[in-house]
Parts: structure tokens; sequence; C-alpha cells
């Protein structure tokens, strides 16, 4: 294609289109301006301009005949090149062009294609995209090369670990980690923080690790100012996590774990401290002395006391610029 048509001073950017569009189509396909023009995305109305404009330039030339049958045929032609109706009756019969090519590019052609615009249609299929090669199985000579290369920049995707942290263990974590975060202001989780958090932690439980190791580990050396604490708190549990138990360990651990499972559950429990009526149980997570309840109910009496005080001062602040008002109007 040449540059005279991207840079042509009068064709609109619809008739550029159009012309490099149905240029770009193999010469053995028969397809009308109108169906490339709705390939392109162009309208009718521009459409119609946009061939008005290749017709009058001599890029696009039309001839309208009856075959032996009865039926009209209009038969298009396009050119890279504009030509003369003399010129283009000439590429279509098969003669000899008088047109001479482009300086510097000898072996360009002249004529583009035909285009065969007929009442019958013909059904162009698009070409089917093949199948990838299966690749070869990689030998056993070649995984230890692949397995070295992985850390080298390799672009293979590695699957995540799947958490075998069982869910009473993460239920836990959750806990300890909330417990941690309420007691040290620079450890502020959120519920979602805690929440991805929580199989670490399990983890943690999981290889043997205490309540109070897992507390040192995460509060030990915190710096002034903690700007994320989940990246915090994940690097030090990650970091610091407990080695995995020998297999005498994990027996040990599994024989006093069955051994705590077939005790009463309420000796993990301990008496609320609160004023209840009956005595009330519940399972401290870090040495709490009262439950859940009596926990919420001393921070809305505290709450509840707070705004009193705000409101009697509030009223006694009236009170004084009442006074003083009185006093400056006597």
């Amino acid at each position: 294609m040449p540059n005279e048509i991207i840079r042509h001073p009068r064709l609109s950017s619809d008739a550029v289109r159009l012309l490099t569009w149905a240029l770009s189509l193999p010469d053995e396909a028969l397809e009308p301006l109108s169906k490339t023009a709705q390939r392109a995305a162009i309208g009718k109305s521009a459409f119609t301009r946009a061939k008005r404009e290749l017709v009058a330039e001599g890029f696009l030339h039309e001839w309208r005949r009856q075959t032996d049958g009865g039926r009209w045929v209009t038969e298009q032609m396009i050119s890279n090149l504009p030509l003369k109706p003399a010129e283009a009756e000439a590429a279509r019969d098969g003669r000899p062009s008088v047109q001479s090519p482009a300086t510097g590019e000898p072996n360009r052609r002249t004529v583009g294609r035909s285009l065969k615009k007929t009442e019958k249609k013909t059904y162009n299929p698009p070409t089917p995209t093949p199948a990838p090669a299966d690749e070869p199985e990689a030998t056993a000579d070649e995984a230890p090369a692949a397995a070295g290369r992985e850390g080298e920049g390799s672009s293979t995707t590695t699957q995540s670990p799947i958490c075998t942290v069982p869910q009473p263990l993460v239920e836990r974590g959750g806990l300890a980690l909330a417990a941690v975060a309420h007691a040290e202001p620079r450890l502020r989780l959120s519920g979602r923080d805690v929440a991805a958090l929580a199989p670490v932690a399990g983890e943690w439980f999981q290889r043997g690790g205490g309540l109070p190791d897992l507390r040192e580990a995460l509060t030990s050396g915190l710096p002034d100012v903690v700007h994320s604490p989940a990246a915090l708190v994940r690097n030090r549990l990650t970091r610091k996590m407990p080695a995995v138990p020998t297999f005498a360990e994990q027996r040990e651990g599994d024989r006093r774990a069955a051994a705590t499972a077939a005790g009463p559950r309420v000796a993990e429990m301990q008496e609320c401290a609160g004023d209840h009526v009956q005595p009330r149980l519940f399972r401290p997570v870090d040495g709490e002395s009262l439950c859940s309840s009596c926990r919420c109910t001393d921070a809305e009496a505290g709450v509840a006391s707070a705004v009193a005080a705000a409101v009697r001062g509030g009223a006694a602040l009236r009170e004084l610029l009442h006074t003083r008002r009185t006093e400056v109007a006597a």
C-alpha cells in the first residue's frame, strides 16, 4: 500500500480505512465493498461518502452488466493507484496497462483485485486456528535442570500450598491474634487481617508452639511506629515459626491431645468474676477474668458515664455564661 493513500489530501478517514481494508484481503476473496464496510465498522452514510470519494479519485471502478440468464451483476474493482476508466477496463480485461508503478518500487502491483457482486451469496469461513502441539513431557534427566532454573526468573506458575491446619487450630489462631492485637495498640488488626493470618497462627500451634511464645514473638522489639501491622505480624509468624516436631514429638503430642480430649470440656473454663445470678463459666483466651457479656457491659457503662459527665459539664458551662451575662447587664 503506497503512502499516497494514507496521506491523500482529499480522501476522508473512512475512505482510507475502507480502501486499506479491502486491499488487505486476499486476491481470491470476492467480497463487495458494502460487506467490507460492515466489517470495518463504517456506517451506511459514511460508506456512501467514502465510496463516492474513491470513485472520484480513481481508486474504485464499477460496471453493471446483465448475464445470459437475465440476472444483473455489479462488478467492482479497486486499485492501490488511481486509474482512469480506460486503464481500469484494460486491467479488468487483462490487457496491458499504461499505468507505471511508483518510483522506487517496480514490483508493486497496479491493480488490487476485482470484486463481483451477484445475487448469489458466497460463504467464506474463517481460517481455523491451528491447535497447539502437545509439549513433550520432561524426562527424568531434564526435571532437575528445570527445577534449578525455576528460581532464576522462570515463568513457571507454581500452585499455592494447600492449608493443612485443622479448623479448630485456625480458630484458636484467630482468637490469639485478636487478643494480641487488643493488648498491643501498635498491632491493630482488622477482622479481615485476622481471618487471613489465622491459618499461619494455627500452624504455629500445630507445631507445638504456645500462646506465650506467640505473644512474645509478635510484641518483642517493636518499633515506635508500625506502618503495616498485618505485614509485620505475617513476617514474624513466618520467620519465627517453631520447627517441625520430630516423629517422637508428634506421637507424644497426639497422646496428650487424646488425653485432653477424653477429659471434661469444662477443664479449660473458669468462672466469671462478674455479678451473675448463677455462676457463669467461659473459656479465657488471654487470661481474662470477665466473660464477654461483662466486658461489654463495663464498656457500655464507661461510655454512658462519659456521656453523662459531658452533659453535666455542658450544663455547668451554660449556667456560668448566663450568670456572666446577667452581671454585665446589671
